[in-house]
């Protein structure tokens, strides 16, 4: 990364922040009420209905007009990734956006032509790009089956040949947009293409029916599982892609540890942003009692955190909860004993059990809906400038107000409190440990590592580990224990597979073992560690695709995968 970057110079923060109205023309909301939403805070403390205009900060009148104007995912989405460095114009396609030309200045309109394609890649170029030139593209990538494609997005590097991909999966109900932090810094490395995807049934990709067919609790998370990787893989396969760096972030990072277990042999490197449903807790597997406070406030957290008090704040989080410093808990500092359990609410339990969904509500709350997720917005992206919280709040809302699809997967998957009903702690000592080929179910294979003799043609052959990288914000709400354990587990299946290779004969197993985990936190970053510790993000996983490529000269060098 470090001899990419040095080739230019590092962009102006007028660069960063440049103007590049025409995808709406409206007043930044949170600009406007800015001056309102301090007041409010202050007055918070002095009766009820202060606070209640702290928590949403966008009038009745402001909701009613966005509800009205009624503007589509792929006008915000269009809008969001304006704010790339460099991109002259973004390339959304799906009747918004038009190919730029050159010369044609950094219009901003928003293409409605009717004739225009809806499966038709858009591409531009970038506008005196310093590391480039790249190409990016927005695609609907159709997948089998009625009403299934993927929305796409990705950087491709100009006459350069590509060796490596790195591919961008998002958390519960958000899209590909909220990684328009990211997309420029991770696409200068020389060799790699950069893909983001809307996982199925969320974003701006198809929302098919989502219908469960198993009875039990275990088969219910499995096919909820299938439902997301399998698509994933069918993408995969249509790309031409045989190996690529996955990266997910929350329920993203989940569903690429299913991948990486049910998909083995095609991943380069696993890389999982504050991932969900690591941990295990009895409470959520069993049904017995609720969960903790502790427990019980971490959904909360999500939407009641003011992020602009996070990426101000330093040192650990004292909340109450049991968080403590990460940096003392990789020092390996104990938590306090655990606080009494105690059950949710009925009512939230009833509503989550028959899998009413936060957005749910958001659409049936008709012009209240743009207010309520000002709730949300206005707290996780009040640290970021004015315009690019307002495009994120637009954003946000166009998506959670579309058909319901993917998002009532969340029910069978995690139990109240973000905890998995099939925790991956359970199953992640299998990634890169999996027998080669396609399994039905994402789950580890049974049996210990097997290596391939000369005189045993029929063996079957394993995974030699696949290097596994954990972040969590200093601000997290999901516990960086949940990394930890499971670079323990992971750390030991690695021990017993060289064990296992000690003799001569199990030389070519040693070269070809490259397993590892790493655990890192992202400072001054709450949940969303891509965005609120962008800098620092990019850089470090820019500094693990660069591992990718001296891991792959190495395993070449020493007889290859």
């Amino acid at each position: 990364m470090a001899s990419a970057s040095a080739s230019a110079p590092a962009p102006t923060e007028d660069e960063r922040r440049r103007d590049n109205s025409g995808g709406g023309g409206q007043k930044p909301l949170l600009a406007r009420n800015r001056n309102e939403q301090e007041t409010s805070r202050q007055e918070a403390q002095k009766g009820s209905g202060a606070a209640k205009a702290a928590m949403f900060p966008m009038t009745y009148k402001d909701g009613l007009s966005q509800w009205w104007a009624g503007l589509s995912p792929a006008v915000t989405e269009h809008r969001v990734l304006s704010y790339i460095p460099y991109l002259r114009q973004p390339p959304t396609q799906t009747q918004t956006g038009a190919p730029s030309t050159k010369g044609n200045g950094t219009s901003m309109e928003v293409d409605r032509s009717a004739d225009k394609d809806a499966r038709q890649a858009v591409e531009t170029d970038s506008d005196t790009d310093p590391y480039g030139p790249r190409i990016w593209h927005s695609n609907l990538v159709e997948l089998g089956g009625k009403n299934r494609f993927l929305n796409e997005f990705s950087v491709e590097r100009v006459d350069e040949q590509t060796k490596n991909h790195l591919v961008m999966i998002h958390g519960y109900g958000a899209g590909l947009g909220f990684f328009y932090k990211n997309f420029e810094p991770l696409s200068r490395l020389p060799g790699w293409k950069l893909y983001a995807l809307d996982l199925l049934g969320m974003g701006r990709s198809s929302r098919p029916p989502f219908r469960i067919q198993a009875k039990d609790r275990e088969g219910k998370a499995r096919e909820a599982e299938n439902w997301f990787i399998d698509a994933l893989e069918e993408w995969r396969v249509k790309r031409g892609i045989e190996r690529m760096t996955l990266l997910g972030h929350s329920l993203g990072g989940y569903m690429a540890v299913a991948y990486a277990l049910k998909y083995p042999g095609h991943l380069d490197k696993l890389i999982l942003a504050s991932p969900v449903g690591i941990p295990e807790d009895p409470y959520a597997v069993n049904d017995d009692d609720g969960p903790t406070a502790a427990e019980a406030n971490a959904l909360a957290n999500e939407f009641a955190e003011s992020q602009e008090e996070v990426v101000n704040a330093g040192g650990g989080k004292a909340d109450g909860n049991n968080f403590v410093n990460q940096k003392d808990k990789q020092n390996g500092s104990k938590t306090a004993d655990p606080p009494k359990r105690r059950p949710y609410s009925k009512w939230l339990t009833t509503l989550w059990d028959a899998n009413i969904s936060p957005f749910s509500l958001v659409r049936l709350s008709g012009p209240l809906g743009p207010r309520l997720v000002s709730g949300w917005t206005s707290r996780r992206f009040g640290h970021l400038p004015a315009e690019e919280a307002e495009a994120l709040h637009d954003y946000s809302y166009s998506l959670f107000r579309q058909r319901g699809s993917g998002e009532y997967a969340l029910a069978y998957i995690l139990a109240p409190g973000a905890f998995a009903r099939s925790p991956l702690i359970r199953r992640i000592q299998g990634v890169g440990r999996q027998y080669l080929g396609p399994h039905s179910v994402p789950e580890p294979d049974v049996n210990g590592p097997t290596t391939k003799t000369a005189g045993s043609v029929s063996e079957r052959l394993r995974e030699a580990g696949i290097p596994i990288v954990f972040y969590y914000g200093s601000h997290d709400w999901m516990d960086i224990n949940g990394g930890l354990a499971a670079k323990s587990k992971c750390d030991a299946v690695a021990a017993k597979a060289l064990a296992d290779n000690s003799g001569v004969d199990g030389a070519e197993a040693r070269t070809r073992e490259n397993g590892s985990v790493k655990v890192r936190v992202i400072e001054k970053a709450g949940h969303h560690v891509y965005l609120e510790g962008c800098e620092q993000f990019n850089r470090e996983v820019a500094g693990e695709m660069s591992d990718v490529e001296v891991r792959q000269k190495r395993l070449a060098g020493g007889g290859g995968r």
